[in-house]
């Protein structure tokens, strides 16, 4: 009997646990859903509780050994003591999701030993399903997936926040600006897809944002650095990072430079 693989089999309970989850939050997308503001004075509404209660149920029954860390959930640090652990974003783009935007994703992903090893970035409303498993690489739909082959800073599609793409280096560098996308996880998971080649963020996004994506830019041909190039490490004490670009890996050099040269790292 063939030996199973168990990134695959996580990446199935994961693909099934968003869908079932978009479709909970489709279920108050265009209503008036009951809505607050955290301590960070970020929104969050009763919709993003009903998924995150839906996830953790469902997986965490799945998975019993796994550590567990959710946006929308306190942080329980026995999660450190753990190889494998589930990092959740219930909905990523919350803010887009209140506004009637179409942007707004579920992100899942499974990190072994701070690394992941199976993701899924949902976005309910498109329909789009990009999933990855690491070293058997990125699908959006079950289509394979590869990260754009523009070669150069000069036309490079950059998405991001207006502090990063209105620059005027940024813009005298050649950069092609592009809408801002408000799921972080979906603007990284484009880059994946070759629909832009530059995703940026700025500091202070969290492994929720990022596990899930950073996964399908890897598995993709791309990379997520800090702006000095480094790669992202996740389920450590500290859960927040510095800012991020996702790039093709050729273009990761050229476009940290240019991005730490015009905003600083």
């Amino acid at each position: 009997m063939p030996e199973t693989d168990p990134n695959l089999e996580d990446l199935v309970l994961l693909e099934d646990a968003a869908r079932q989850a978009g479709e909970i939050a489709l279920s108050f997308f265009g209503g008036d859903p009951r809505t607050w503001f955290k301590d960070n004075k970020s929104p969050v509404s009763e919709a993003d509780m009903e998924v995150d209660g839906y996830l953790a149920e469902v997986l965490r029954m799945a998975r019993p050994d796994y550590g567990w860390l959710s946006e929308e959930a306190v942080d329980n640090k026995e999660r450190l003591a753990r190889p494998r652990t589930f990092i959740v974003d219930p909905i990523d783009g919350t803010r887009a999701f209140l506004a009637g935007g179409d942007e707004w994703t579920v992100a899942l992903a499974v990190v072994d030993h701070g690394r992941p090893v199976a993701g899924v970035v949902y976005c309910p409303v498109r329909r789009e399903l990009f999933s990855a498993v690491a070293n058997r690489g990125a699908r959006l739909n079950g289509e394979k997936i590869t990260v754009s082959s523009h070669n150069a800073v000069e036309g490079a599609r950059l998405s991001g926040p207006h502090s990063i793409v209105a620059n005027d280096k940024i813009l005298k560098a050649g950069f092609e600006r592009m809408p801002n996308v408000r799921s972080l996880a979906y603007r990284i998971a484009l880059v994946a897809a070759g629909r832009v080649e530059v995703a940026a963020a700025r500091g202070g996004p969290s492994d929720w944002d990022l596990a899930a994506a950073d996964l399908l830019v890897q598995e993709a041909g791309g990379r997520l650095t800090d702006l000095n190039g480094n790669g992202v490490t996740y389920n450590k004490e500290t859960t927040r990072h510095p800012g991020l670009i996702a790039a093709p890996k050729r273009l990761v050099g050229p476009v940290c430079d240019t991005i730490s040269a015009a905003v600083g790292t």
